[in-house]
């Protein structure tokens, strides 16, 4: 998990972000980035993918991130913004709104999968980065704890929906509330099968 940024850190770089995002398959919801710089001796086997931990693992870890870091930050586009340019462009936003608010800013970016174009950093995307990079697993931690916590909220004010179980994805429970109670405000309307409800 250490690779990389040691391999950056031998050729000379030294403030490393790594950059993942959650929250792009649900059918509600924002999309939600998280961008964490560790400092270069952080060692923490617990850190992996968050899709690989329990809920209590991840906010444990949340925690210890948080605390750690030499900064993170959290970017988020909203469902609007999602049905407007479409989840890939909205996922690039988010990820670039967390890596602006990172102070230091990093001169040298790790992304899970997806390229994003911002300013003149250089970055690496790595596929499945979250399983092989630490500071990319603990930025996929950020980014879905910090959504989670996000869809728990909006579920005190939309209950009918489940969103405190199922985060937004497209679950039976979700699935039957829609059909029961129509979308609601914050449910994407191009993905199926809202815009086939709609249609």
């Amino acid at each position: 998990m250490h690779r990389e940024e040691q391999q950056l850190r031998e050729r000379g770089y030294s403030v490393i972000a790594g950059v993942d995002e959650a929250g792009r398959g649900p059918l509600a919801g924002p999309v939600v980035a998280g961008a964490v710089i560790l400092p270069a001796d952080y060692r923490n086997e617990s850190i992996q993918d968050s899709k690989q931990l329990t809920n209590l693992q991840r906010e444990q870890l949340f925690v210890e991130i948080k605390n750690s870091a030499l900064s993170f930050a959290v970017g988020i586009v909203g469902w609007k913004q999602i049905d407007e340019m479409g989840i890939l462009n909205a996922a690039k936003l988010a990820m670039r709104r967390a890596i602006l608010k990172l102070d230091p800013a990093p001169d040298f970016i790790l992304i899970d999968a997806v390229p994003v174009n911002i300013m003149e950093i250089p970055q690496k995307a790595i596929v499945k980065g979250d399983q092989k990079v630490l500071s990319i697993a603990a930025a996929s931690i950020i980014a879905k704890v910090s959504r989670d916590h996000l869809m728990q909220d909006y579920h005190k004010k939309y209950p009918h929906y489940g969103f405190d179980q199922h985060m937004g994805y497209g679950t039976e429970i979700h699935l039957s509330a829609i059909k029961k109670h129509g979308p609601c405000k914050i449910h994407r309307m191009t993905f199926s099968p809202l815009k086939i409800s709609i249609g």
